[in-house]
């Protein structure tokens, strides 16, 4: 059976920059067994040569097209792109049907399977396919080296013979992934930073990063499906929009990346609140390709107002594209590897479904949602007799399932008791021991916050201790296995707890430069 070729094009999109495939990411289709074929001169402007694509087992073609089972892009194609692709053949690329009319029915009429990669879920298993994160991440990192740029001044503070200057004051909208990239580059660059999200849940993820999470005086939520934002109240909006003009006045650059998922951008910061900065300073608007976050953005161009200047670049990642490209195509990879060598789909996968946006041409309802798991009280109720009358009610499991609980419970006591009575007393000691242990162990892990566990792992491993108390319960005046044993889990367990504080405290030292929160605003 003949290998599936994978054809990899020129992105033909003004300022686009990247490629879907690397000499890395090739390596690793050829593996799979299949065969990929590189149009020439596809990565030039991402830094990578036809000669590295052929090193890494690629054939070097003018039409990736024609003959490929499968296309591997990062921009929607055109219309005469579609019409070059191979009939029955499958489409990875960022597509955006919905702001590319005329696109799905180019490709129901060559019968193609589309694959969306802005559609792939954000659940566990998926991660490593999310090629809106990776981008994201890389965006938000760019969006602050551009305003470093425009801005008249230095981010961190400047200490000199001529005077002194203070940090430069940041304001982070939106602590997606793209945000939280923002943030840590404005601090790495010595910024004071805060934050706002419209997700209570973010404001750990800013804090974690050394800036200062703001919020309006309402308790609404805006948590919405997939880990995006929703769309937010009247009222919630207008304390919003407040809080962001007496931003405005304090600030220097503001970075906005707030999106609805399927919708045009929200308008953020109207003309207003633009004019109540101070001029020189910046804004990044990081939606610009959906209609901007800014009343005043123009969507790939540099807009002056009033001394402000307004970057709606378009191409933030593009800009790092050697590194976004590598990204992209190992997000690729690994989605490939949900389909088998000859590029069959599985319809009812968790992760490849929600991405179809055609599958051999036609459009797919949504997976049906799953089933919930029965809760206990639903497990325990048995459905009615058959011949059961109406409003007759099962009163059999109610008493048996309070006999076995007493009977169960009467089991436990005995066996306690039992022990209590005749174990020796070294299999007592060493029974309290592991209760003990399993209990603080529960009790130290558990009462961590899960969005903590990441840098407070190693402060966990305090835990640790409880094993320093059983060796030296076991440690006595006789050299025996138990006493040695005993030494060896000290020593170990001592190692680890002074390396878990070590680390965290290196990890925490940082953060150490408290930001002073200004007048007005609540942290």
């Amino acid at each position: 059976m003949a290998a599936s070729i994978i054809g990899i094009p020129r992105e033909i999109l003004p300022g686009e920059r990247r490629v879907a495939a690397t000499p890395e990411s090739i390596r690793k289709l050829i593996e799979r067994g299949f065969e990929v074929r590189v149009e020439r001169g596809a990565g030039v402007l991402a830094g990578i040569s036809d000669e590295a694509y052929a090193g890494a087992g690629a054939a070097l073609v003018d039409d990736p097209w024609s003959d490929a089972d499968a296309v591997l892009k990062v921009r929607p194609p055109t219309l005469d792109e579609v019409a070059r692709l191979k009939e029955a053949s499958v489409l990875v690329a960022l597509l955006q049907p919905e702001r590319n009319p005329g696109l799905t029915d180019a490709l129901k009429a060559r019968r193609v399977t589309a694959i969306a990669l802005e559609r792939v879920p954000r659940i566990t298993r998926a991660q490593k396919m999310d090629v809106l994160s990776s981008m994201a991440n890389l965006a938000g990192y760019r969006a602050v080296l551009e305003a470093a740029h425009e801005f008249q001044g230095p981010f961190s503070p400047q200490v000199t013979a001529a005077g002194t200057t203070a940090p430069a004051r940041v304001l982070v909208i939106g602590a997606g992934v793209a945000g939280l990239a923002a943030i840590a580059a404005a601090r790495a660059l010595g910024a004071d930073v805060r934050a706002f999200d419209t997700r209570a849940a973010a404001r750990e993820q800013v804090e974690s990063l050394g800036a200062r999470f703001i919020e309006v005086d309402l308790d609404e939520s805006g948590e919405g499906a997939g880990g995006y934002a929703r769309v937010m109240s009247p009222a919630f909006i207008a304390a919003e929009m407040a809080l962001f003009r007496a931003q405005a006045r304090e600030v220097d650059v503001i970075v906005t990346t707030a999106l609805v998922p399927g919708a045009k951008a929200p308008v953020l910061l109207p003309r207003d609140v633009v004019e109540q900065l101070k001029p020189g300073s910046v804004i990044v608007d990081m939606a610009a390709e959906q209609g901007g976050n800014c009343e005043l953005c123009e969507p790939g161009e540099v807009v002056v107002h009033r001394g402000v200047k307004v970057i709606g670049y378009t191409d933030l990642t593009s800009r790092m594209a050697a590194t976004a490209s590598r990204f992209f195509a190992m997000n690729v990879v690994s989605l490939l590897g949900e389909l088998d060598a000859a590029l069959g789909i599985d319809v009812d996968s968790e992760v490849l479904r929600p991405t179809l946006v055609l599958y051999r041409g036609d459009e797919l309802p949504p997976l049906p949602p799953k089933a919930p798991a029965p809760s206990a009280a639903r497990a325990k109720t048995r459905p009615p007799p058959a011949d059961a009358k109406p409003g007759q009610q099962d009163l059999a499991s109610p008493p048996r399932l309070a006999w076995g609980t007493t009977v169960g419970g009467f089991a436990v006591i005995g066996a306690l008791f039992l022990l209590g009575r005749f174990a020796p007393p070294d299999f007592l000691r060493h029974s309290t021991v592991f209760v003990l242990a399993c209990f603080v162990g529960w009790q130290v892990i558990w009462s961590v916050q899960p969005s903590l566990h990441t840098p407070l792992m190693a402060v966990t491993n305090a835990i640790s201790g409880v094993i320093i108390v059983g060796g030296l319960l076991q440690v006595g005046p006789r050299l025996d296995a138990a006493s040695v044993l005993g030494v060896i889990a000290v020593f170990f367990a001592t190692i680890n707890i002074s390396g878990g504080f070590l680390v965290t405290h290196r990890m925490l030292k940082m953060f150490h430069r408290e930001p002073v929160a200004p007048k007005g605003v609540r942290s």
